[in-house]
């Protein structure tokens, strides 16, 4: 980016938005060498919408259309419109609980990451501290990673461990891995601002700068 434009970050969320809380403070603190530009929600009364606009962010909701698990074809082409309006680089999703469908994912190719609770490729979907309680194991954790047209299939850009406590429950659990990702997805896209990571086939490869 140069001096006259910063790095320009959309973010996508449903919920109450900590990570995208996380986000912007990085972005206003310098961690982050960007901006985050606009912040959409297909929740009209979601936390993330209030979070941004206490941070006089724009923030913006979309209705979702009539689908309960991914944005149809008029939403798609709203959310589409709305951050190419607002020119980002990069679309950070934040909790956005749809399925994006490949027009948008065409449209920001490469351009789109994501947090996932679990170390991928295990524990996809959703719920994923639950799934690892439930499994037994001792150790979970975080992964940043690129959105593809899979559920949480992208390649991974960075990941951090989390240890399973005796006695954890899944909201014990839960909340230590916000803890974490509330500090790997900033730094990841900090190096992605930086432009320290690229997409080559299923890797990525991180240059040190």
């Amino acid at each position: 980016m140069t001096a006259q434009r910063k790095f320009r970050l959309g973010i996508l969320g449903s919920g109450k938005g900590s990570n995208a809380a996380a986000i912007a403070d990085a972005c206003a603190s310098g961690e982050i060498p960007g901006e985050v530009v606009l912040v959409v929600s297909d929740v009209e009364k979601a936390g993330i919408l209030e979070r941004a606009r206490a941070r006089g962010l724009e923030a913006l909701y979309i209705a979702p259309g009539k689908s309960r698990a991914r944005l149809d074809e008029t939403a798609e082409a709203s959310f589409i419109q709305a951050l190419q309006r607002a020119e980002v680089d990069l679309v950070a999703l934040a909790g956005f609980m749809r399925i994006l469908p490949g027009g948008f994912l065409r449209a920001f190719a490469n351009r789109v990451v994501n947090i996932h609770p679990a170390l991928l490729p295990a524990f996809p979907g959703l719920e994923a501290w639950k799934q690892a309680l439930e499994y037994g194991v001792k150790v979970t954790g975080v992964t940043v990673h690129f959105v593809d047209e899979g559920i949480d299939t992208g390649p991974v850009i960075a990941q951090e461990t989390v240890p399973v406590l005796p006695g954890d429950t899944p909201e014990t659990l839960h909340a230590r891995i916000q803890e974490v990702e509330r500090k790997i997805y900033p730094a990841s896209i900090a190096a992605l601002a930086r432009g320290e990571i690229r997409v080559q086939g299923r890797q990525t490869v991180w240059k040190r700068v």
